[in-house]
């Protein structure tokens, strides 16, 4: 399988190094503008300021029509347009419904030029009304009602997003939330979930599995349970070690990073560690942290990544790490990476309880820093950061999930700044799945819709924006 081409501009990122505890760290503009907002704000006893037009920003946000249907279904800046496809419930070209609760998602290029997706679906049934999609002979669970779905998108001579094609590309699971892409050309797609045959299920839940770029029909879903059996949310790879982070929506929770045997084959096993920071075991990273301050942070191993007692323990994982020194965090969800930069959301944390992004940079085999770049003080600024991506351009995306009445995609700027960049018309429901196409000029989202039956009747959305990216920050 080819390498995934994505080009992320990371020079916004690493400009600049200090030394710190011996060693060299590099920090990004935006931490140090981040840093002295923070501070700037609260001696004056402000609420953060956003990036305006021009500072970042691009501007305050108008409802916007829809360019196939002129439905108007996004608020975005002036300049900006999009394309709805996807809609839970339409036919997809294997003839299978678009299955419900669009998660979390990325974009790759395919051989021919055109754009490959790649989406979960977060499908919350009971085994007892759960059904499953697409043909069992794949299915890991034959009841599981989660999965992929995989679509390609051509860009036109004129402009257009166009879909081409959409189908199953992995069924059975359940509770697929997050997942990530690999440099060896694939998704990994993760359970959020440690349900089992004591639930009702036909198999245990609560890991990661695969499904590759290249295929063009359902391929069979195959768990990795050496990546651990938790309830994962995220994973990122790390371009150059091929190490894979993962992330754990709990509370409280960890970050974990799976060390694989053979790089790029996760089957063949590897060892599961935990996030410590070094000579503080057990930090609680939830509360009363500063912005800038870098933490020196280890990993400490996992004994067993697929314990007997994980469906009525969701967290006995992170307690063999946390047993080790492991810090805690609060509901770890999205990360990506830049560089070898991770970037992740932990949706509870911070004193208000909204949000905090984290940053982490490896240092050598088993050493790195860990770095809060920021912390949502109030609803209005941020309301709970779930998935992120980063912008070829250096910026931030931030999708929430909060409590807030509006829920917004937001952006941040390299110099510290927050922003509204789109809100969608039609109810609250969160914004999932943002991801960039290969070239940086689409950005693809999600609106998750319900995730179980008896829900609002809310359904699930797949957009492509795009516009003048250049003005600002994205």
């Amino acid at each position: 399988m080819g390498r995934i081409d994505r080009e992320v501009d990371r020079r916004g990122f690493l400009r600049g190094a200090v030394a710190v505890g011996g060693g060299a760290i590099l920090v990004p503009t935006f931490v140090q503008g981040l840093a002295a907002r923070f501070a700037h704000a609260a001696e004056a006893g402000q609420a953060l300021p956003k990036a305006g037009r021009g500072e970042g920003g691009y501007g305050a946000l108008q409802p916007t029509p829809d360019l196939n249907d002129g439905e108007v279904r996004l608020a975005l800046p002036l300049g900006f347009s999009y394309v709805t496809f996807g809609i839970e419930g339409t036919l997809m070209s294997d003839g299978n419904p678009t299955p419900k609760a669009h998660d979390g998602m990325a974009a790759f290029r395919l051989p021919n030029g055109n754009i490959r997706l790649i989406r979960n679906h977060e499908d919350r049934d009971e085994p007892s009304n759960s059904t499953l999609k697409g043909d069992p002979a794949n299915a890991y669970d034959p009841i599981g009602g989660g999965g992929c779905t995989s679509l390609e998108i051509e860009v036109t001579s004129a402009g257009e997003r166009r879909l081409v094609r959409d189908f199953i590309s992995i069924n059975g699971t359940i509770v697929n939330c997050a997942g990530g892409p690999t440099p060896w050309g694939s998704w990994l797609t993760c359970e959020e979930t440690t349900a089992g045959t004591a639930a009702g299920w036909t198999k245990p839940h609560g890991y990661v599995f695969e499904v590759p770029v290249s295929a063009e029909d359902e391929v069979p879903a195959i768990p990795y349970p050496a990546l651990g059996r938790f309830s994962h949310e995220a994973v990122a790879v790390d371009p150059v070690s091929w190490v894979v982070y993962e992330t754990e929506d709990a509370q409280p929770c960890g970050l974990y990073r799976f060390v694989p045997n053979q790089p790029g084959k996760l089957s063949e096993g590897g060892r599961l560690q935990m996030l410590a920071i070094r000579r503080r075991p057990g930090y609680d990273t939830r509360y009363d942290q500063r912005v800038g301050v870098p933490l020196p942070a280890e990993w400490v191993g996992i004994p067993d990544p697929d314990p007997a007692d994980a469906e009525s323990n969701e967290l006995s994982v992170f307690q063999q790490g946390y047993a080790r020194g492991g810090a805690i965090f609060s509901r770890l969800e999205g990360c990506w990476m830049s560089g070898r930069v991770l970037y992740f959301n932990a949706t509870s944390g911070g004193n208000a309880e909204l949000g905090q992004v984290w940053e982490y940079r490896p240092l050598g085999p088993n050493t790195g820093w860990l770095r809060l770049i920021f912390e949502s003080p109030g609803i209005d600024v941020l309301s709970s950061p779930d998935n992120l991506t980063v912008s070829p351009r250096g910026g931030l995306v931030l999708c929430e999930d909060g409590d807030a009445e509006h829920q917004f995609l937001r952006g941040l700027t390299r110099d510290g700044r927050i922003f509204d960049f789109a809100e969608f018309l039609l109810n609250d429901r969160e914004w999932c799945g943002a991801t960039y196409s290969p070239d940086g000029q689409t950005l693809f989202v999600n609106i998750q819709g319900d995730t179980s039956i008896g829900g609002s009747g809310d359904l699930g959305y797949t957009f492509a924006i795009w516009g003048p990216w250049e003005a600002g920050a994205l």
